[in-house]
């Protein structure tokens, strides 16, 4: 696989004057735009490009790894001097990555890494961290005898892997552990079929941790749909700080969502190819801190 890719992404860069009304300085690989999280980072990526006078070329891999693959082959075409990439699958796209730094092109990681490549730069929260100064909040709130059900990510995205050990540090310092933990790919419609069955099979949850917004409010539908009151009968707990989240902890719904300040990524993520392309210096590592929200 790794040398087919080697193979198409060097044809692609032979044909690059071919699509020259097609050419762009920046490409910016999403892994999805079917989430609020990251429409928000490609407004900010969008607001920042125009402000800085950047070619900027945006693809959504529909949260599919062979797409993703696809989609950073035909940025290479478009002639890209920088990639930004937000991976569906940190592992799955890392041999693409590294053919794409071997060809010179500076890349930039957004909110998930790359496993196994060190790329030019990283920017993001440190999800383990924040995971763990969000559980500390979830623990204190839940109290010492929940029953939790927590609801997974992508099981190979790099923000779910390092938000379940986050969490997973604060509840054994705490006493606790899940009693059930089923992925739901952070997407709102499969979290509720997922806890809806949860629900079924364990009508004791107390409390549900979902590793972000979309899946916490499809957690909430479920939860009314068994004529329990979520943020009463069920606590419940998200992590991104859409626009739907935000209106679920004020209405009481969810006990808190975690701002990543996405929109800030996606700005920065341009900022700091526009310094490439400029040839200046650039830290390996831009963070990007959270914030708690709560009612």
């Amino acid at each position: 696989m790794k040398k087919a890719v080697s193979a198409a992404l060097i044809m692609l860069a032979a044909c690059c004057t071919v699509f020259a009304s097609g050419k762009a300085d920046v490409g910016f690989t999403l892994s999805t735009l079917n989430n609020p999280f990251f429409v928000s980072m490609k407004d900010g990526a969008e607001s920042k490009a125009k402000a800085l006078g950047v070619n900027l070329s945006i693809t959504d891999a529909s949260d599919d790894p062979a797409k993703q693959v696809k989609d950073i082959e035909d940025l290479v075409n478009k002639g890209i001097k920088v990639l930004i990439v937000n991976p569906v699958d940190s592992a799955a796209v890392a041999p693409t990555i590294k053919d794409v730094i071997a060809r010179g092109i500076k890349v930039i990681a957004v909110d998930r890494y790359v496993d196994g490549v060190t790329v030019d730069t990283y920017i993001g929260t440190d999800n383990v961290l924040a995971a763990n100064k969000a559980g500390k909040s979830f623990v204190q709130i839940v109290g010492p005898n929940a029953v939790i059900a927590v609801l997974e990510g992508v099981p190979a995205a790099s923000s779910n892997i390092d938000r379940m050990e986050g969490y997973r540090q604060a509840l054994t310092a705490a006493g606790l552990k899940a009693a059930v933990t089923q992925t739901a790919n952070y997407n709102r419609a499969e979290a509720l079929t997922v806890t809806e069955n949860i629900l079924q099979s364990n009508p004791n949850i107390t409390a549900i941790l979902a590793m972000n917004d979309e899946m916490a409010l499809g957690a909430i539908e479920a939860v009314r749909a068994k004529a329990k009151i979520p943020g009463k009968d069920i606590l419940i707990a998200g992590f991104d700080a859409g626009d739907d989240a935000r209106a679920a902890v004020k209405a009481g719904e969810m006990i808190y969502t975690v701002e990543q300040k996405t929109v800030l990524m996606g700005e920065t993520a341009v900022e700091t190819a526009k310094k490439y392309i400029n040839g200046a210096q650039v830290p390996a590592n831009i963070p990007i801190d959270v914030e708690i929200i709560t009612k």
